[in-house]
């Protein structure tokens, strides 16, 4: 057999061929030429499912459908081309049988686990083993990128992690490298192995796993980048995992998008088990096959396998990730699995799948059919599989017995690394404003904000800006020809100019698209500074902003984080916003730990705290309001390229002995409004503008309250459940002594903004609601 070439796979073996080796049919095509597309790759049709008595209609159908799968199973053998061959040793055999059962025995060994109430949750990968293991072969840990999601045990034990690093996280110890006791079993993450902490909400990882491959193709366009961040490959790959159910999510579809429009390096594995937790690919997907649905993506290599054959499997992913190693663009793999046990130890299947269906499934058992095979080939006896079980078994119960006397996380440790702990930016660091030198004619708020952003990123070629519209022109030959956009509010008019097109882009018009691809590009070490364009339409992005970027660095215990800036214009007062364009549920995000708030009223202010968000290793989100963009009374001349101001510190907008106002964004001037009316009647007025949100500056409040115990909290959201109602709370908690009189609001309506200028005025607080709360608590 000496004429035989030996696949090569993580490690490339020396000498001459092995004896005895085991060949396969390999199902992917030749390798595809960058000038074709190639065609999806069928799986082999599976043995049909014995079908449970039924009677009329149900019969049927079940005929009707398997009569279309095997037609549909003939078309693809018909469109195939001859294969050629691969080869393994049986040493790479074995190694390739024995992660799939430590993966398997692994899972066992957790379910034993929680049935002694030891760990308190268990979701297996059994059934995922064969495609799982191959993906690992096909890809180079610490090198390529991982997103992978709950049933991926298999990938990362092939990756390089380990047993007891697995059961650390089941047990919640405090030296589980994914986590350090923080995330649930199976949500995997390790640094060293670049395994980028995994979530429980389906398909965020997605966008993420696109941002990071999009962070090595923006170094290759920007020079500066690569001498400033480190661990990018001309060739890499990012991997990202899904399960059929999470085909549904919309951000699957924003992913693929993005991925095929710049070609990105990205490998989807689909790990299609026919079930998301008890609903079948058949109610999920129109046409039960998601791989029908994505045939018009260009620049897509799109394949399937049987992913319970480690051989198919592996010659199927070899193809696809040399796809993307080449930079022809991502590749899309169908793997169709099966499900042996419950969704999760929260699932009983037995509800929902019929006994055949799931007799079915265990003859289609990846890990019992490879072992037979390796019998049947006489790659090794049964004494010799046995005596390899045996090993792993031990293996198993050894690493059990450490992680269980392994010391949960200290108490204490529970705050810790909701934000950097080498960044503080409401330290002295930051705080440049008492010595601020200005210069020049005075410009308003947009003018500061941009002008921010000019000395920003030339000063760091991290930044890249991003959202929709906020490139001057993205057909960049007719730059010459037009004035530019730059945003709807001409925030960042001519960035692209200046910077060029690799820095400043514009995005699809989807809000999670934005945030989600910054995330990964985040977490390469890039500084997005990204725009969502109006506040009312942030929501498709909460789930990114609320569940992953926020949760980052503090679910993977700082392992992993993605410090970003999201700025985001906001607000009423328009005379014509109406619902759409007037919201401001600024609470709604405040009482997310692990995400700054900042809120300027004022133009100096707002390139103040824009030049710290950008320099903080935090994700903020930068809230600008729309009214306030170019009001004439908060112009300022133009700071110098250093200038910051600091997170927590308020500012004293007015001096006053009589009563407080604790306010921030639009309400800032109005509160000024009506604080100078009411020194008319003899009352003096101290407005307090809080400037950032979260963290807020309480020792101001404080100190503003005890000399004038009397306190109004104005702020231009709803009354009811608003961000006043916290410092409002407080206050009255532990400042109670100091009041003469109740705390009180000045707020919006109940309700939303209205497009009738009369009604808009009704709704949203005015300076003339403000300075009638001040005669009343003055007067209490």
């Amino acid at each position: 057999m000496s004429d035989l070439k030996v696949l090569r796979l993580v490690k490339k073996s020396e000498g001459d061929p092995p004896e005895k080796a085991f060949m396969a049919e390999a199902v992917a095509k030749p390798e595809p030429q960058p000038a074709a597309a190639p065609a999806i790759k069928p799986v082999a049709a599976p043995p049909p499912i014995k079908p449970v008595p039924a009677r009329g209609d149900q019969q049927q159908r079940q005929q009707q459908r398997q009569q279309q799968r095997q037609q549909q199973s003939q078309r693809h053998r018909q469109q195939q081309k001859p294969q050629p061959k691969l080869t393994l040793s049986p040493e790479q055999m074995l190694k390739i049988f024995r992660t799939m059962y430590l993966s398997r025995r692994l899972d066992d060994k957790e379910i034993q686990m929680k049935g002694q109430n030891r760990i308190f949750f268990q979701i297996s990968g059994a059934g995922h083993e064969a495609i799982l293991v191959a993906a690992g072969l096909c890809l180079k840990p610490g090198y390529d990128w991982f997103y992978p999601y709950y049933r991926d045990r298999a990938l990362c034990l092939q990756l390089g992690m380990t047993p007891l690093e697995q059961l650390l996280q089941s047990v919640g110890a405090a030296a589980d490298p994914a986590s350090h006791g923080r995330q649930m079993p199976s949500h995997w993450g390790h640094k060293k192995l670049n395994i980028v902490s995994q979530s429980s909400p389906t398909g965020t990882q997605l966008l993420q796993a696109v941002g990071c491959a999009e962070a090595g193709y923006r170094v290759k366009l920007i020079k500066e980048l690569k001498k400033l961040v480190e661990g990018f490959h001309n060739d890499e790959v990012v991997y990202v995992s899904l399960g059929d159910g999470t085909t549904s999510e919309g951000e699957f579809w924003e992913a693929l998008n993005t991925a095929c429009n710049l070609k990105l390096p990205v490998l989807f594995l689909l790990e299609d088990n026919g079930y998301a937790i008890s609903v079948p690919v058949e109610v999920q997907t129109a046409g039960g096959d998601v791989s029908r649905l994505i045939e018009g993506f260009p620049n897509l290599y799109r394949q399937r396998c049987d992913g319970t054959d480690p051989i198919e499997s592996l010659a199927v992913m070899r193809r696809a990730v040399d796809h993307c190693r080449k930079g022809r663009g991502p590749s899309f793999v169908h793997a169709k699995v099966i499900r042996p046990y419950s969704h999760s130890l929260s699932d009983d299947e037995k509800l929902y799948r019929c006994e055949a269906e799931r007799v079915s499934d265990a003859e289609h058992d990846p890990v019992k059919r490879f072992g037979a095979l390796l019998v049947h080939e006489g790659i090794a006896s049964q004494e010799e599989l046995q005596q390899l079980k045996d090993e792993v078994d031990r293996e198993i119960n050894e690493a059990a017995d450490i992680a269980l006397a392994s010391p949960q996380p200290a108490p204490e440790t529970a705050l810790e690394f909701i934000y950097s702990p080498t960044v503080d930016p409401t330290s002295p660091e930051f705080d440049t404003e008492d010595r601020v030198e200005l210069s020049g004619k005075p410009g308003t708020m947009v003018d500061l904000i941009n002008r921010c952003l000019h000395t920003e990123m030339k000063r760091d070629p991290r930044i890249v800006a991003f959202g929709e519209d906020i490139a001057d022109c993205s057909r960049e030959e007719l730059l010459d020809q037009v004035k530019g956009k730059g945003g709807v509010f001409k925030v960042t008019a001519n960035l692209q100019r200046e910077f060029g097109s690799a820095r400043v882009f514009n995005s699809p018009l989807a809000e999670a698209n934005i945030v989600g691809r910054a995330i990964g590009m985040a977490t390469r070490g890039l500084k997005p500074v990204v725009e969502i364009q109006f506040f009312d339409y942030i929501w498709p992005a909460y789930h990114q902003i609320r569940n992953e970027l926020a949760l980052l660095r503090w679910r993977s215990g700082n392992e992993f984080s993605a410090p970003l800036v999201m700025r985001v214009p906001i607000g009423g007062y328009l005379k014509g916003g109406a619902i759409y364009h007037s919201q401001s549920g600024v609470s709604i995000f405040t009482q997310i730990p692990g995400l700054r708030v900042v809120y300027p009223s004022n133009a100096l202010d707002a390139n103040g705290l824009l030049r710290t968000s950008i320099r903080c290793d935090d994700p903020v989100l930068f809230l600008e309001h729309k009214h306030l963009y170019r009001q004439a009374y908060n112009k300022s001349p133009y700071p110098s390229d250093d200038f910051m101001i600091p997170f927590g510190k308020a500012k004293t907008v007015r001096e006053g002995t009589d009563l407080s106002i604790i306010t921030y964004g639009a309400l800032v001037q109005r509160s000024v409004v009506a604080a100078k009316q009411a020194e008319q009647q003899g009352i003096s007025v101290e407005v307090i503008d809080l400037r950032t949100m979260n963290p807020y500056d309480w020792n101001a409040i404080a100190e503003s309250v005890k000399k004038t115990s009397r306190v109004i909290v104005a702020h231009e959201d709803t009354m009811s459940w608003g961000y006043g109602a916290e410092i409002a709370a407080r206050i009255s908690n532990e400042l109670f002594e100091c009041l003469d009189a109740p705390v009180r609001r000045v707020a919006a309506l109940d309700c939303f903004v209205a497009y009738a200028p009369q009604l808009e005025d009704a709704i949203l607080p005015q300076a003339a609601d403000v300075a009638k709360a001040i005669v009343e608590l003055r007067q209490y």
